[in-house]
């Protein structure tokens, strides 16, 4: 028997400011979905979510919610008036008793329910309203960007508690790894219809650009067909007016059809131009420490980052990250060790908490009283990159019409906001880009342009993020933190880093069973003078073998030193090939050693 949809939007139609958000909008929620909510900054995802959580009423339609069904929804900014802590905003819909509920959820997404909510951070807040949500277990719940203010780690409980549950959910996220992982189908809104695939977020993008192609070719169609009936018109109307007024009328329809089709939104204009050319050396750390109190941030770490390097950070939440790098960018003096600059550098900071946007200020403020930015003599104009430019283009060219121009900027999204600052960011040369949390709030095609901008920059990177996949495909170098005061440098991005990882793992285990054959044989060691049975080649082999198996440990540690260095791929490629082959080599060759010696020892042990 088929069971009933937990939710159904029919006939739905909303308009803002007299603009129309949705026309005759209809969908199903059925048990057990796990869908993607997707589409451009500005389409009416948010908007959409709060119509099915019945915090917005729509103009025409209904939304019906079979009986029993509990709907969730993680609200953006909570209100939590009235509430003295975040634990008890977290628990005000749960039974007397199911505290712990939350205080499970609080440790998986690392914020404490006893915070005082007036003292409470903007993110922490959100990780409580995500808690309320998770220890209410709704059947069907309603997340609106879940991820943001989350680290990786929290994300990955998240994600393995989404994967366990039972009931139904709608998720927005930029976060593509996120998605991949959960979603089974998709909702796209795309200028004002909302369309759905049976499959989740992985064959999403493919399935976009296939149904934009076939829009293209119909478009295409419709225009040559509209320019034929338009010259038949010019040419030979007036000998037949009257008997073919029909098909004047068909081609007035056809114009009309052409003038109702929306365009779809552009992508941002952005461009990213370096500046004069740093030396090769861009920062060179050398032992530099920091703590605070008691607190041990960084242990003694050194790093040398080169021109063109992409170095991401990654880590908890309060580990350090940012700490690292505003000392290795001179913001914060170390407790000990030095840091060094090289020549010639140009620095552009992207900031996580948009400390550079004043709320108050409008757009158009923003940007013409931005120092670096002004252009003198002239109000309307502001400088990109060199060249003046009127500050309404600029504003245009990511995305925000002119009637944004004069809205203060307390009235953007968090993508607006992320692409005003990516904006006043990108109207400077530079050749030092720092970028802390740039991917939240920020759309998939936004992002894929951030992305291919940043591969085509010649200056240098520096990235704190919690986002996966964008660390995978930007990161070239990644630095861990994980929280003991210790910073660990590997190649590559997040999933090369997690494979390293594991291989440390391995490395470390294998290394203390060689500790613990090697205290064997210091334990074990016969009496060298009885070994009436073994040959003289035999017994010289047995003294030789110690000596020969500590020399093979310790070349492989020399390699394995040399193999650790990041950049030695990239900067000496036949150097690495003959380093992994020696070290292969090695490895075999002890591995050997031990079981010759082995054999010997129980030989000699046997005789006696």
């Amino acid at each position: 028997m088929a069971r009933a949809p937990l939710l159904q939007l029919n006939d739905i139609s909303l308009t803002f400011g007299g603009d129309p958000v949705f026309s005759g909008l209809s969908l199903v929620v059925q048990p057990g979905d796990r869908v993607a909510l997707v589409g451009r900054n500005g389409s009416g995802k948010s908007t959409l979510m709060k119509v099915m959580a019945g915090l917005v009423e729509p103009d025409n339609g209904d939304r019906v919610v079979s009986p029993g069904v509990s709907v969730g929804y993680m609200e953006q900014e909570p209100d939590m008036a009235g509430f003295a802590t975040l634990g008890d905003y977290a628990a005000s819909e749960l039974d007397a008793g199911e505290m712990y509920r939350v205080e499970m959820a609080g440790e998986g997404l690392k914020f404490d329910p006893a915070r005082p909510v007036e003292t409470a951070s903007g993110g922490e807040r959100r990780r409580a309203a995500l808690a309320k949500l998770m220890a209410e277990a709704p059947e069907l719940m309603l997340l609106d960007e879940p991820t943001n203010h989350l680290d990786i780690h929290a994300i990955r409980w998240l994600e393995t508690e989404l994967k366990q549950t039972r009931a139904a959910f709608v998720l927005i996220s930029h976060d593509r790894a996120f998605l991949r992982a959960l979603t089974r189908q998709t909702l796209w809104i795309d200028r004002g219809a909302v369309r759905r695939r049976e499959e989740g977020f992985e064959g999403f993008e493919a399935w976009r650009d296939k149904v934009w192609e076939e829009e293209d070719i119909a478009r295409h169609k419709l225009d040559r067909k509209i320019k034929a009936e338009a010259r038949w018109a010019v040419e030979g109307i007036s000998a037949r007016r009257k008997r073919n007024q029909g098909r004047v009328r068909a081609l007035q329809a056809l114009r009309a059809e052409r003038a109702s089709q929306i365009s779809r939104q552009g992508t941002a204009a952005m461009e990213l131009e370096q500046g004069p050319k740093s030396g090769r050396k861009v920062i060179e750390a050398q032992g530099i420490s920091k703590a605070y109190d008691e607190k041990v941030i960084l242990r003694p770490f050194d790093i040398r980052i080169l021109r063109g390097d992409r170095v991401a950070f990654v880590g908890p939440n309060g580990v350090g990250k940012t700490t690292l790098l505003k000392m290795l960018m001179g913001e914060i003096a170390p407790d000990s060790g030095t840091v060094t600059h090289g020549t010639n550098l140009q620095a552009a900071v992207f900031d996580q908490a948009r400390a550079q946007l004043d709320p108050e200020m409008t757009l158009w403020d923003s940007l013409t009283g931005d120092p670096d930015m002004r252009v003198s003599g002239k109000a309307d104009q502001v400088l990109v990159r060199g060249q003046p430019k009127h500050v309404v283009a600029y504003l245009k060219d990511f995305l925000f019409d002119e009637a944004q121009a004069r809205a203060p900027v307390k009235s953007l999204s968090g993508g607006e906001k992320a692409r005003l600052l990516l904006a006043k960011l990108m109207a400077r040369e530079s050749n030092l880009l720092v970028l802390d949390e740039p991917t939240n709030d920020l759309d998939i095609e936004t992002l894929d342009l951030l992305q291919e901008l940043l591969d085509d920059y010649d200056g240098t990177v520096l990235l704190v993020s919690h986002d996966r996949d964008f660390l995978d495909r930007v990161a070239s170098t990644t630095i861990a933190m994980e929280g003991d005061g210790r910073a660990t440098v590997y190649a590559g991005g997040w999933s090369d880093y997690q494979a390293q990882k594991a291989d440390d793992t391995t490395q470390k285990n294998d290394e203390k069973s060689k500790d613990k054959k090697a205290k064997s044989r210091q334990d074990n060691k016969p009496d060298k003078r009885v070994q009436p049975k073994l040959s003289f080649t035999e017994k010289h082999r047995l003294d030789e073998l110690p000596k020969e198996i500590e020399r093979l440990e310790a070349e492989i540690a020399k390699l394995e030193g040399l193999l650790a260095d990041p950049d030695l791929f990239t900067r000496e490629p036949v150097k690495f090939q003959k380093a992994t082959e020696a070290l292969t080599t090695r490895q075999e060759a002890l591995a050997q050693a031990e079981e010759e010696w082995l054999a010997l020892e129980e030989k000699a042990e046997n005789a006696g």
